[in-house]
């Protein structure tokens, strides 16, 4: 294990979730308040609503699909770019605002936790699922990030409580916080036709299922 000094990452192993106590490391030490790829992310979905504005895509149906909301029937056309841009897309400020405030909590420990590299990976990889999900259950049109960051709260929690023996949490209840977050958003959903809860819940397996294959990188600061 790096010593005190060490500006190297500690890179997890699977030996490290033996029963044998390890010196565990604090989750939240070295932690970004300002993490790059998150707030890349953000900045990009904010730039991307700021043109829907202007070309007026907002103002009709036939506004966000020609725009890129993922439609069934057009995927099956073979316009499968839309699984994709779909996820960039917002129909509303509301909208907008609320993915970017869960995307930016969710970035701070998934970005921290997994570098920013598997961090975008997972991101983009549970938007698809996320749209995969939405394309085999309703017609469209649908769009917005929810998605990725269900995917991304379904990785976080995961990591937390699968290196619940290498990592000290301080605030202990934060998996199950995010946890409660997404019930209450997928029970929302349940209620609300226009919600699309098939991407969030496809989404949120995708997310789950990576945090098993990615293996957390945490950076030790002085």
């Amino acid at each position: 294990m790096s010593q005190e000094g060490d500006q190297e990452p500690l890179v997890v192993t699977t030996d490290m979730l033996a029963d044998e106590p390890v010196e565990r490391v604090d989750f939240e030490r070295g932690m970004r308040y300002w993490p790059p790829a998150t707030l890349a992310l953000i900045v990009t979905l904010v730039a991307i609503f700021g043109w829907q504005e202007i070309n007026g895509s907002l103002r009709s149906t036939n506004g966000i699909v020609d725009a890129g909301a993922l439609v069934r029937s057009r995927v099956l056309e073979g316009e499968y770019w839309r699984m994709l841009s779909a996820t960039l897309l917002h129909g509303s400020g509301e909208h907008l605002f609320g993915n970017c405030l869960a995307l930016y909590i969710l970035g701070l420990a998934g970005e921290h936790a997994l570098g920013a590299w598997r961090f975008l990976l997972l991101y983009v990889a549970s938007g698809l699922a996320g749209s995969v999900a939405s394309v085999l259950t309703g017609p469209g049109p649908s769009v917005g990030a929810s998605g990725a960051s269900f995917g991304l709260m379904g990785g976080v929690v995961l990591i937390l409580y699968r290196y619940r023996r290498v990592y000290h949490v301080r605030d202990k209840e934060i998996g199950l916080v995010l946890a409660a977050w997404g019930a209450y958003m997928i029970l929302m959903g349940a209620l609300d036709p226009q919600i699309d809860n098939w991407a969030h819940l496809g989404g949120l397996l995708c997310g789950a299922l990576m945090a098993f294959a990615i293996r957390p990188r945490v950076a030790l600061q002085p």
